[in-house]
């Protein structure tokens, strides 16, 4: 298993076009075990990078510390060897790279691009499109959260499944959280900045994140990023009609069962039957017939999961 933690100083500045044709990842977060789902999801981003001929990666998603299970991060790093995934670079942790992130968001203050919040998520509902309260306040950084503005725009992409996708930034999103007030760095940020140190071009990721998309690429471009393609896979349910997730309680995955799992999850993607074997076998049976066209371009999968 390699590991990387980098050098406090980051390239911020643009990478040109020494980028290959494809160069996928797959970035879990250590808020729990590995479950099915997540096994799906890595399963379907290193077929696909394979079957492209391109470079497979792994980022461990740790910027929220408070949240990390005990144990979870080792269970993860312990999935990838028993599943025997083939990793193109050093493993990073982003827990190890916030220095990057304040950078950047230096970086966007200097450009009048972010601004200070002292609203708690009390006062503002759970399910509050932020309406720039305290855009103009000029407050402080100290103690606040960071927010990005975001314009009365639509952001539209493809996606390779689930086809246009579009949201108005200011209507339906809001002027979002770059850094919480506790000093933890928000997910929008550093998945973007990490996509871009890390040369990815593909993105391949479940579709309860479908709706993060257009936040992503509004601040990829605020930053100068190149596009990325994205693909968002179909849920793994279980018996509640609830995704399978970390909060609902859905079971680790078993490393002595590592064959019959992955068997499993290739036939989760509607893939064509793969024979038990040792999983780089298998894996590289489902790379020789890797077709994105079989996957459900649905939100769920059929049937349920545990």
């Amino acid at each position: 298993m390699l590991f990387n933690n980098p050098p406090p100083t980051p390239p911020l500045q643009k990478e040109g076009d020494n980028r290959m044709a494809y160069v996928g990842r797959f970035a879990p977060s250590p808020t729990g075990p590995l479950h099915f789902g997540s096994l799906i999801t890595a399963v379907a981003s290193y077929c696909d990078a394979r079957a492209h001929n391109g470079q497979w990666l792994v980022r461990i998603e740790d910027t929220d510390i408070p949240r990390i299970y005990p144990g979870s991060e080792n269970h993860i790093l312990a999935c990838l060897d028993a599943f025997q995934f083939e990793m193109d670079a050093d493993i990073i942790f982003q827990k190890n790279r916030l220095d990057i992130y304040d950078a950047i968001i230096d970086q966007l203050h200097q450009k009048h691009q972010v601004y200070a919040c002292q609203c708690t998520r009390k006062m503002l509902g759970s399910n509050h499109i932020y309406t720039g309260t305290c855009l103009n306040l000029n407050l402080s950084f100290e103690q606040k959260a960071i927010r990005v503005k975001v314009p009365d725009q639509n952001i539209c992409f493809k996606d390779r499944l689930q086809g246009i996708h579009c949201s108005n930034l200011q209507q339906d999103l809001g002027d979002f959280v770059l850094k919480r007030r506790d000093g933890i760095m928000n997910y929008q940020l550093a998945v973007v900045v990490d996509d871009y140190l890390q040369g990815i071009t593909h993105v391949v990721r479940g579709a309860d994140l479908l709706d993060n998309t257009e936040r992503q690429i509004w601040l990829g471009s605020l930053l100068g990023y190149p596009t990325l393609q994205y693909m968002h896979l179909p849920l793994a349910m279980n018996a509640q009609g609830q995704k399978l997730s970390k909060q609902n309680l859905a079971q680790a995955i078993d490393l002595n069962r590592a064959p019959e799992l992955l068997q499993q999850a290739i036939h989760a993607l509607h893939q064509p039957h793969v024979d038990l074997d040792t999983p780089k076998h298998m894996l590289k049976q489902a790379i020789a017939q890797w077709d994105i066209q079989q996957i459900p371009h649905t939100i769920e999968l059929q049937g349920t999961y545990l």
